[in-house]
Formats: C-alpha cells, sequence, structure tokens
C-alpha cells in the first residue's frame, strides 16, 4: 500500500466521522449565517456595488474625454483618380478627439452628489433588507423549537395514555370496568400516535425553512440548542416615536427625498450655459491625399470652443422643475406617513411582546391547575371514585395546557425579535 492510498483513506475516515456529528445552533449562528449567505442579503450587496459604480461613472464626466476613429477607402473609377488626382484611389485615415466640459450648470457635481446618494439608498436597502431577513431567521428557529417542544410534548402525553391504558387493561381484565372504557384509551392512543408522526414530519419542514432562510437550502442534517425556557420579562415602556426614527425605512425616505432635491437642481441647471472645448488630431495616408502638395501623406488637427444657452423652449423645462417640486412634496408626505405607521407598528410590537408575558404567566397557571388536577384525577382512579374517562380527561387538559405555555413562550421569543426589529435594533 503507497503513501498516497493511506493519506486517502485517512481523509475519507476524518470526513465521514466529521460529517456524522450534526452542528448545533444558536439562533444567534443561525443570524450568522443568514447574514453571509441569505440570497436577499447577498443581492442588496451586488445593489451596492452597483451603485458604487455608479459613483465612479459619475465624477468620470469631470474628465475629459479621448476618442479615436480609423477608416480607409479605396474609391473605383471614375471617382478615384478624378480631377488629375486630386481625389486619390485609396486612402486610410486616423482621427484622435478630446473634449473637455467647462461649465455644464453644476450638472456633473449634482450627478456625483446624486450617486452619492444612491449608495447611501441602498445601503439602507440592505439594512432593511437585513432585518426582515433576520425577523424571518428568528421565527423560523423559535418554531424549529415549538415543534420540537411538542415531540416532548406528545410523548409524555402517548406514555401517560399507555399507562391509563395498562392499567384499565388490568382492570378490564379483573372485570372491574367495562371494554368502552379501555377502547376510548387505545382510539386516544392512535390518535396520539398520528400527532407524533405529523410533529415529526412538521419538524423536517420547519428545519427546512430555517435552512433556506440560512442560506443552506435543503439541509435538515443539524440540531438546535435553545428551549423555551428562560426569563419571559415585560419591556419597559420607552419613547417609542423617537425608537421609530433609528428605522432603516425611514432613513431610505429621507435619503430618497434628498435625491429628488437633487434632481430638481439638475433640472434647474438646463436653465444654465453650457460651456466645452474640444480638440482633434488626424492623420491620412493615401496616393496624392495631400490637398497642399499632392504628398501621400497628410496630418492636421483642429479645436473648437462651444457655447449652449437655451433661449427659450415654450416653459418645457420650467414646467419639468415644477413637476418636480411636486414629487419632492408627494415624498415629503410618503415620508412623514411611513413615520405616523412605524410609530404604530412599534407601539404595537411593544403591546404585543407585554401580552406575551402575561400569556405565558396565565399559561403557567394553568399548568399548574392542570398537574394538580391530573395528580387527584389518578389517586381517585386507584381508590375506585371515578372512572378511566375522567382521568383521560384530566389528562387531556393537562395536554392542552403544557401546549398552550409551549405556544406562549414561542410567541414571546418571536415578539420580541420583532420588538427588536420594529425599534431598529435587529440588524
Amino acid at each position: 500500500m503507497n503513501f498516497r492510498l493511506i493519506f486517502t483513506l485517512a481523509a475519507a475516515l476524518a470526513a465521514h466521522h466529521t460529517f456524522a456529528q450534526a452542528p448545533v445552533l444558536t439562533v444567534e449562528d443561525c443570524q450568522r449565517m443568514a447574514i453571509e449567505q441569505n440570497k436577499k442579503i447577498r443581492a442588496a450587496q451586488y445593489q451596492i456595488d452597483a451603485a458604487n459604480a455608479a459613483v465612479k461613472s459619475a465624477a468620470a464626466n469631470a474628465y475629459p474625454a479621448i476618442d479615436g476613429s480609423v477608416m480607409g477607402a479605396y474609391l473605383g473609377k471614375p471617382i478615384g483618380g478624378a480631377l488629375n488626382g486630386a481625389i486619390p484611389e485609396y486612402f486610410g485615415s486616423a482621427i484622435v478627439s478630446v473634449t473637455q466640459p467647462i461649465y455644464a450648470g453644476g450638472k456633473i457635481q449634482l450627478g456625483k452628489a446624486a450617486a452619492a446618494k444612491g449608495v447611501n439608498i441602498q445601503q439602507e436597502q440592505k439594512a432593511l433588507t437585513t432585518a426582515e431577513v433576520l425577523l424571518n431567521v428568528n421565527r423560523a428557529y423559535w418554531q424549529v423549537v415549538q415543534v420540537k417542544e411538542k415531540i416532548i410534548l406528545a410523548k409524555k402525553y402517548q406514555e401517560m395514555l399507555q399507562g391509563l391504558q395498562q392499567e384499565l387493561k388490568n382492570a378490564y381484565d379483573a372485570g372491574l370496568i367495562y371494554k368502552n372504557d379501555l377502547l376510548r384509551v387505545e382510539v386516544n392512543l392512535n390518535d396520539a400516535a398520528l400527532k407524533l408522526t405529523q410533529a415529526n414530519d412538521g419538524l423536517v419542514m420547519a428545519k427546512l425553512a430555517l435552512a433556506q432562510v440560512t442560506g443552506i437550502p435543503g439541509q435538515t442534517d443539524f440540531n438546535i440548542v435553545d428551549s423555551v425556557s428562560g426569563n419571559f420579562n415585560e419591556v419597559a415602556a420607552q419613547e417609542l416615536t423617537a425608537a421609530a426614527e433609528s428605522r432603516p425605512e425611514i432613513r431610505l425616505l429621507n435619503q430618497v427625498l434628498e435625491v429628488e432635491q437633487l434632481q430638481k437642481k439638475m433640472l434647474k441647471a438646463d436653465f444654465l450655459p453650457t460651456i466645452g472645448v474640444s480638440a482633434a488630431g488626424l492623420a491620412t495616408g493615401g496616393k496624392g491625399v495631400n490637398i497642399s502638395n499632392g504628398k501621400d501623406f497628410m496630418g492636421s488637427w483642429y479645436g473648437l470652443a462651444s457655447i449652449s444657452v437655451p433661449i427659450f423652449d415654450w416653459g418645457k423645462k420650467a414646467n419639468k422643475v415644477k413637476e418636480q417640486s411636486f414629487k419632492i412634496a408627494a415624498r415629503q408626505q410618503e415620508l412623514e406617513n411611513t413615520k405616523e405607521l412605524v410609530g404604530l407598528e412599534v407601539q404595537q410590537a411593544y403591546l404585543a411582546l407585554n401580552q406575551s408575558v402575561k400569556k405565558i404567566q396565565t399559561s403557567r397557571l394553568s399548568l399548574e391547575q392542570a398537574t394538580e388536577n391530573l395528580k387527584l384525577a389518578n389517586d381517585r382512579l386507584k381508590a375506585g371514585t371515578i372512572t378511566g374517562k375522567d382521568v383521560l380527561e384530566a389528562q387531556t387538559i393537562w395536554q392542552q395546557a403544557y401546549s398552550s405555555i409551549i405556544d406562549s413562550k414561542v410567541e414571546y421569543k418571536i415578539n420580541e425579535a420583532a420588538y427588536q426589529k420594529a425599534i431598529g435594533a435587529l440588524k
């Protein structure tokens, strides 16, 4: 066996050992993965890159433009050689021109400023996209936790039913109860087995949803570390309107409004004169192309200066400025309306989060009561004062109370992330 084969086998064994252990992810891990790999965030970054390229393009307008062209021609009879050879039969020419804008009414500087604002807009758009993606990550992550906890609950409930089934079977075999009590539990056991299967399938779908938003679509070979335990505290009241100002939506609309104002200045610049200069050099080769001395080569150059002054256009430019003024007013109203809506969203998220705390408190009390009720029901069944139907009902109440507290805790975690997004802190 050669060394290359030994190395290959060792690498294969190491890879097998690595992939055999499924990674365990926290919610922070998933958020970090989404920021690095989510396709929406990547697309937003490409838009920023495009905006930066536009800035460089706008800056280049201030520099001279250099153009060149080459042309060759062959003229057949009777044109070629006509006028006693004054018109050559064939020739080639090359021209190089340089054009430099001197004054364009400030359009070049305004264009550079608008392009820079475009970068800011795309950066705020990425911040907005990132916040939305991170909220979806939290929602998907805690839904995985929710399904996992529901699977644990389903197994506990199934074990309870199996214990009750065994007790009732013993009682039935001893002739102490009727068979319908036993059959009722067995029906519930069948239903519990079906729900457990559905919960396991739900876990696969929840993991797929989490994998998609974190940028690893189709992957389910991972575990998560969190459960719905811990502290679930109310959020203290704060200045919610001021908190809304840190939202990327507001910053984005402010940037858009500034771009609209720059656009108005650019339209006003159309009323100002435009000044530019250009120079070109040319060289031509061909039989007798030099019209001054008949030689086969001719070189020359020329320079131009131009001033363009707008005089009268039937109000076309003025109406464009007026149109832009109305667009700016509309943007301002949109900004103010968005601020109001964001303020409402922050208030709603604040109330929803604190309502989740109250739901958890109520669910805990209900679970304590359901647990005590189930204990009493089991004791009374053993004492023979109630039937299996009563215990089955107590188990169902306990299962519903347990499920309710899982739902309320997961709701808190999702509402907590929604609140962080609402105040602009999820990024």
